[in-house]
């Protein structure tokens, strides 16, 4: 069953297995323009199924976090900040599951923490945003500024929402829902991620971890996925004929899948 409360200000949703499990919990987080919500309906309910209890927060400024208002002027920093408070409320360092901007700030938190396992899904790489950026601005241009606008508070339309998130099928409910749900995101966090707040390679701890991306994401596209498997000397699955939200394609027990087969590995 899901669940939502507020810790300390920030919103979190659990979805915990019917019986008693040995199985390490999971913490996600979400990427930028988004909330925790966006694991509540796919990742969430199947791997807590198969015995993980899985929890999911919603970053400072985000879905019901408290701080809206000064969304611009939260960084990285203040975002990982976020990951220990919920770690520590948790009582026990989790498995930390990162989405686009998400799997950033999952690799921030190593700089400070050790984890018995992080995954990477679709994640900004160590090397920053620069080259994502460039790469949307000459390929999809229209795309490019429709997503700037996003940044402005400026919603968008299903339309571009698809384009962006999307390569298969897409049920336009879902597609209606996730556009009701998207926000503004910090224009900070987003330049820390382009070049103020690298991730620091020598000072990060290195958990076992697990590369994942989608062949044809034009956010963060698989050629940056597969830079960042080289960076940290790990293989990387790019799943074939899906987009950026690998946790709403039609096909995203494929993605769900790989993470349980490796979270089974991993364990003691």
């Amino acid at each position: 069953m899901l669940k939502t409360q507020i810790v300390d200000g920030l919103e979190v949703y659990s979805c915990l297995p019917t019986r008693k499990t040995t199985k390490p919990a999971l913490l996600f987080v979400h990427g930028a323009f988004a909330g925790g919500w966006m694991w509540t309906e796919t990742f969430m309910p199947f791997l807590a199924k198969a015995g993980f209890p899985c929890y999911a927060l919603s970053l400072r400024g985000h879905g019901g976090s408290t701080g809206r208002e000064q969304i611009n002027w939260h960084s990285v920093a203040d975002y990982v900040d976020d990951v220990k408070k919920i770690v520590d409320w948790l009582g026990e360092p989790p498995v930390l599951v990162g989405h686009s901007m998400g799997g950033f700030i999952v690799q921030k938190y190593l700089e400070h923490r050790e984890a018995p396992g992080v995954a990477l899904i679709c994640s900004v790489p160590p090397q920053g945003l620069i080259a994502s950026q460039f790469h949307l601005m000459f390929n999809k241009p229209q795309l490019f500024q429709e997503i700037n606008q996003i940044m402005d508070g400026k919603y968008t339309d299903t339309g571009t929402l698809r384009e962006a998130l999307f390569a298969g099928e897409v049920d336009e409910t879902m597609l209606a829902a996730w556009l009701s749900r998207m926000q503004p995101e910090s224009h900070r966090a987003l330049w820390d991620m382009s070049m103020f707040s690298l991730p620091n390679l020598y000072a990060m701890h290195r958990p076992p971890m697990l590369i994942l991306g989608a062949e044809e994401d034009v956010l963060v596209p698989a050629f940056l996925v597969q830079s960042t498997g080289q960076t940290y000397h790990e293989p990387v699955h790019i799943f074939r004929h899906m987009g950026h939200a690998v946790t709403h394609e039609k096909e995203w027990t494929l993605v769900a899948t790989s993470l349980r087969n490796w979270l089974e590995e991993i364990r003691p």
